[in-house]
């Protein structure tokens, strides 16, 4: 059974840091490039964040770039976002997202449930 089980979230005050963790099972974790979404009442889905299978090279939001580091642990089949100057506008549920296999000629897309983030004072 496949599952992406983010973790981390909370209420966070304007400027602070959070890291949210995404645990990944049932699916071939290292050939799947992995993804940070978040949504916000009212608006549409927005592509946090990318990492591809071997980690490098990752890419971002123009909204959250120098602020937000993706990072992944194939050992231990863990995407993690690591969330620093954190602004009110960030607030949003955040889902972690799963695309692949990256060798095969079928593509699985696979979500979490999400873990809400609040920036405020």
């Amino acid at each position: 059974q496949v599952q992406l089980v983010e973790s981390g979230g909370g209420l966070v005050q304007p400027g602070g840091s959070l890291r949210l963790s995404c645990a990944a099972s049932g699916f071939y974790f290292s050939s799947y490039v992995m993804r940070w979404y978040r949504q916000a009442p009212g608006k549409e889905r927005e592509l946090v964040a990318v990492i591809p299978t071997g980690g490098a090279t990752a890419n971002y939001g123009d909204s959250v770039k120098g602020r937000f580091t993706i990072s992944r642990d194939n050992a231990k089949n863990t995407v993690y976002l690591q969330m620093n100057s954190l602004k009110p506008e960030d607030t949003a549920v955040y889902l972690c997202g799963a695309v692949g296999p990256v060798d095969s000629s079928r593509t699985y897309v696979y979500w979490g449930q999400g873990t809400q983030v609040t920036v405020s004072s």
